[in-house]
């Protein structure tokens, strides 16, 4: 087989293949479009058996929703009905009952109606009788006033007559009458009233005699009278000449650091320290005492050796405060307050220590608020601090009650504490009953034999003043200051002063003596009145 013929067999092979390719994919285009043919058909079946599924559930729910709303319908309708008739029950049972009650209404007015019409009836009967009863009056009070005319013209012919006999007009008898009840009224009130007092008096004294005496027998002090120098004693009387110093430079240094005068004198192995202020002189006591141990006294020494004895003194102030709280039993106070407790341990008043006076106040007013019932703690505290204010009464100015109430105010202390220490001497009124404790307690204190201590000059003085007060009023005779001017005797003329008067006379004394004098504790003012008739047998 040539070339050619070969090419030609190969052509018409691959043309025969080719057009049997071609007509395989022809087919298959034709298998797939009949395919995809069919299940359109299947979905489009699919869908419109879906649809009409649909359609019969729809027309399905239609039905039921009419069915529904038919029976709805109906049960509405059904309600209604029976609302309507409920209503209209309701309407017609209140109707009955209205209408029953406006039958009552109507039952109740007719009834009134007819009981106005028999009031009514009744009362102008009573009218036409109270008519004729207003007749009668009317001339019966005709024949009573000629009737009092008669009578008024006898009295006045009665009261000349009576006038003509005594010698005395109608208003002139008329005070001469009311003077005469009015004195004796006036005596028997007072005799009444000094019934009452004494018998109150007597019973109150008993009681507070009682409740004192108590008090002062469980608080038993002892009491010395203290100086304002202060003395220290020499091993010789050589040690003046070191104190004084060369050319006084010594004594100088030790007056300058204390603020203290020292005085050397002729009283043998003696040193006199004086001061106004107990600090100070005790702080200078205290170091020539040391200096003197020590035995070398030079400027330097000097002053290290006051400003090491003002810093043990602070503590031992500290220490004596603390001390009287615990002693009175009292806790809470200010450490400030506490230090001016115990400075008053170096504080005198009449010669009396100042710190021991505090805690013998606290001690008495406690008891007392005890036995009465009181606020134990609350008398305590404010006779503790009744007389706060003389720690620095050295240092500023006013009165030891203001100061107190100040620095009673500035620690935070109650108000009604602030109102004892303003009290206790009378400067305002107590707001409390332990106030008046706190006063009595300082009374006592102050007053019991030995405790305070005053100049000759002034005890006089203040005898003179009290015979002399009693003795300006009109109607006494004589007075007599007795028991150390704690009672003052008054006798007055009898034929003057009678016993209603002399009860008087003593409450115008005692006021005086107030308002006059200042004095611990308190002065009985005993008015005595005696008539004596004297006769001799011959």
């Amino acid at each position: 087989m040539d070339l050619m013929a070969v090419s030609s067999l190969f052509l018409a092979n691959g043309a025969a293949i080719g057009l049997g390719v071609a007509l395989g994919v022809v087919a298959a285009c034709a298998v797939v479009v009949t395919i995809l043919y069919l299940r359109y058909r299947s979905k489009v079946n699919k869908a419109n058996k879906e649809l009409g599924e649909t359609s019969e559930r729809a027309k399905k729910m239609i039905a039921d929703a009419q069915a529904e709303c038919k029976t709805l319908k109906k049960d509405a309708i059904l309600e209604a009905k029976e609302q309507e008739l409920k209503l209209r029950n309701d309407f017609e049972r209140e109707s009955r009952e209205k209408k029953a009650e406006l039958n009552k209404q109507e039952q109740r007015l007719n009834q009134r109606e007819d009981n106005l019409d028999k009031r009514e009836d009744s009362l102008t009967k009573k009218s036409d009788a109270l008519e004729k009863q207003k007749n009668e009056l009317v001339l019966q009070e005709q024949e009573i006033k000629k009737t009092q005319d008669k009578i008024n013209h006898q009295h006045e012919l009665m009261v000349q007559e009576l006038e003509k006999v005594a010698q005395l007009t109608k208003d002139e008898a008329k005070a001469l009458l009311t003077n005469e009840i009015l004195d004796e009224t006036r005596h028997d009130v007072a005799l009444q009233v000094r019934n009452i007092e004494q018998t109150a008096k007597d019973e109150a004294n008993n009681e507070a005699k009682k409740i004192i005496t108590l008090a002062i027998q469980r608080c038993a002090a002892d009491h010395t009278s203290e100086v304002t120098v202060s003395t220290v004693s020499l091993p010789s009387d050589d040690m003046k000449a070191r104190i004084i110093g060369r050319e006084g430079r010594n004594i100088r240094a030790l007056e300058n650091a204390t603020g203290i005068e020292f005085i050397i004198d002729d009283t043998p192995e003696v040193v006199i320290l004086s001061g106004f202020d107990p600090i100070r002189r005790e702080v200078a006591r205290l170091a020539l005492e040391k200096l003197i141990a020590d035995g070398r006294i030079h400027p330097a020494r000097i002053e290290e050796t006051v400003e090491k004895v003002r810093k043990e003194l602070d503590n031992e102030i500290k220490q004596a405060g603390e001390s009287a709280m615990f002693e009175v039993g009292i806790f809470g106070l200010h450490p400030e307050l506490i230090k001016l407790i115990g400075r008053l341990k170096y504080r005198t008043s009449y010669g009396q220590n100042v710190y021991r006076h505090y805690v013998e106040v606290a001690l008495l007013a406690g008891l007392m608020a005890q036995e009465l019932g009181l606020d134990v703690n609350f008398a305590k505290r404010a006779g503790l601090l009744h007389d706060i204010g003389k720690a620095v009464d050295h240092e500023q100015e006013g009165t030891h009650i203001r100061l107190g109430a100040d620095l009673a105010k500035k620690y935070k202390e109650n108000a009604n504490i602030v109102n004892a220490i303003e009290a206790h001497h009378g400067d305002v009124e107590p707001k409390t009953v332990e106030g008046v404790l706190v006063a009595a307690a300082d009374a006592i204190s102050g007053a019991r034999p030995g405790a305070r201590r005053e100049t000759g000059t002034n005890y006089v003085k203040r005898l003179e003043k009290l015979e002399e007060i009693a003795s300006g009023f009109n109607g006494v005779d004589k007075s007599y200051a007795i028991q150390a001017g704690r009672e003052v005797r008054v006798i007055v003329k009898p034929e003057q002063i009678d016993d209603s008067q002399a009860m008087f006379l003593a409450k115008d004394i005692a006021k005086k003596i107030e308002s006059e004098l200042e004095y611990p504790g308190q002065i009985k003012v005993n008015v005595i009145r005696e008539f004596r008739s004297v006769e001799y047998a011959k």
